[in-house]
């Protein structure tokens, strides 16, 4: 029987950062490059999907009917949640393709369906000129978007874990939020300019095109700064062994199952942060405007400013879990969120620069777990099997949680039922602490394929 997990990582556990292959220029050049093209990459597709919830408003009444506002906005948010209902067979297609030939392949081909997706819906038609096929084209354009997306999280996560130096894993995982920050603050601008700029006609009829036709844009810049890419060395070792790891021989369903506490964890952790970003990181804007009725431009730039201050703390607070352990960081955003969710909701209906700190405080809570995501799931499976073993459980707490938040967020204000669903994060933020509380810590342990695996690591430790 072994010692309960502790709360500290264990030195002994970490590769010491002079080990870093990053001292060889050479290589520091080429982690730089591929540190650029990962978050570069999973930024536009932060960028994409928020620009769905922040232009929601504008497009409505262009793709659906418009005789009715409230259902026109309702049907658009009906299609952002059947986006994320692919996604478990975007877990299972780019999942196997990373761990089978590599997270760059896998993060290749993720990008290229995601600019693909931003250029139909820059393009689809309107409700006046096809009638219901323009929300069929909608419709295609956000599946296709929901099946790169859980290929590039996973792919992404584990390429930007295992490329890190153990001892600062937590520092360079907070890229992927840093970046997904950045686009949401980018689209907030793009909707704040644009709106500033065009009138109300001019927005719901070409102005809310702009930004994915952008988009699509930046994808293809992208595309071609992940060729120049290389594998990482986790993998190419894993792959170069004479005896390739148990898990790469394994079925994809046998693999899942073998690992089925650690993806268990997976599903409950991301459904403790999933809601809590949709709700406030990307949906927040839309929110504030269609239920607070706040001005449209200043809650635009309220967001942007709220999100500008979280975005700077990711780093330290990544650095910070680095030599304090996950589970602690996961401890303060269980606790502060659920002592903060109903005073915060209450904060942001006063007006627009009180919803700017209450979305201040909530994403700065939520950024003590965003900055270590990459690194915590990583940890969690072997080399063999670490993109599918993330993908899966992350596709579907995605659909159950993530999917349905801007949904409830909205239909429950409308109803006058608010309170259940602030209740609801303040839950979910608690069950990721608890879930924490029985893990054990895995700050500063290494990725590089050792022995063939063959029981779930987590499994043993019970």
């Amino acid at each position: 029987m072994t010692a309960p997990p502790t709360d500290r990582p264990d030195p002994s556990t970490s590769t010491p950062l002079l080990a870093s292959p990053a001292e060889t220029p050479v290589i520091a050049l080429r982690q730089r490059r591929s540190l650029i093209g990962v978050t570069l990459g999973n930024g536009l597709e932060v960028f994409d999907w928020t620009c769905y919830a922040v232009f929601a408003p504008f497009f409505a009444k262009a793709l659906f009917n418009p005789q009715n506002a409230t259902s026109a906005l309702l049907s658009t948010l009906v299609v952002f949640g059947v986006g994320f209902a692919i996604r478990p067979f975007g877990g299972l297609l780019f999942g196997w393709m990373a761990d089978r030939f590599g997270r760059k392949q896998s993060l290749l081909v993720a990008i290229g369906c995601a600019s693909t997706g931003m250029l139909l819906i820059g393009l689809t038609p309107t409700y006046a000129s096809v009638g219901v096929l323009a929300g069929a084209v909608l419709l295609v354009a956000r599946l296709l978007q929901g099946l790169a997306h859980t290929g590039e999280v996973a792919a992404a996560y584990t390429y930007i874990a295992e490329e890190a130096p153990p001892a600062r894993r937590g520092l360079w995982s907070s890229a992927i939020y840093v970046s997904g920050f950045l686009a949401i603050m980018a689209a907030t601008i793009i909707g704040a300019l644009l709106t500033t700029a065009l009138s109300e006609h001019q927005m719901a009829t070409w102005g809310w095109r702009l930004p994915f036709l952008l988009g699509a844009a930046l994808g293809l810049v992208t595309l071609f700064l992940r060729r120049g890419m290389e594998e990482t060395h986790a993998f190419t070792s894993a792959t170069a062994a004479p005896n390739r790891n148990a898990s790469s021989q394994r079925s994809l369903v046998a693999n899942l199952w073998t690992y089925r506490a650690s993806g268990t964890r997976v599903f409950l952790l991301m459904a403790s942060v999933t809601a809590m970003f949709y709700a406030w990181a990307v949906s927040g804007p839309t929110w504030a405007i269609s239920v607070a009725h706040l001005d449209p431009t200043a809650a635009l730039w309220a967001g942007v400013i709220a999100l500008a201050v979280s975005a700077s703390v990711l780093p330290l607070l990544g650095s910070l879990s680095d030599r304090i352990g996950r589970r602690r960081s996961f401890y303060i955003y269980g606790l502060g969120v659920a002592v903060t969710a109903f005073p915060l909701d209450h904060l942001a209906r006063q007006g627009a620069w009180q919803f700017g700190l209450a979305m201040t405080i909530a994403l700065v809570l939520f950024a003590f777990v965003a900055s270590i995501l990459p690194a915590v799931l990583s940890e969690l499976f072997p080399t063999g099997v670490r993109a599918s073993g993330i993908a899966m459980p992350y596709a579907l707490s995605a659909v159950v949680f993530g999917g349905t938040a801007p949904y409830l967020q909205q239909w429950t204000a409308q109803h006058d039922v608010a309170f259940l669903f602030v209740g609801y994060l303040a839950s979910a933020a608690l069950l990721g602490a608890l879930v924490m509380r029985f893990t054990p810590e895995t700050a500063g342990i290494s990725l590089e394929p050792t022995t063939p695996d063959r029981t779930d690591p987590i499994q043993e430790k019970k």
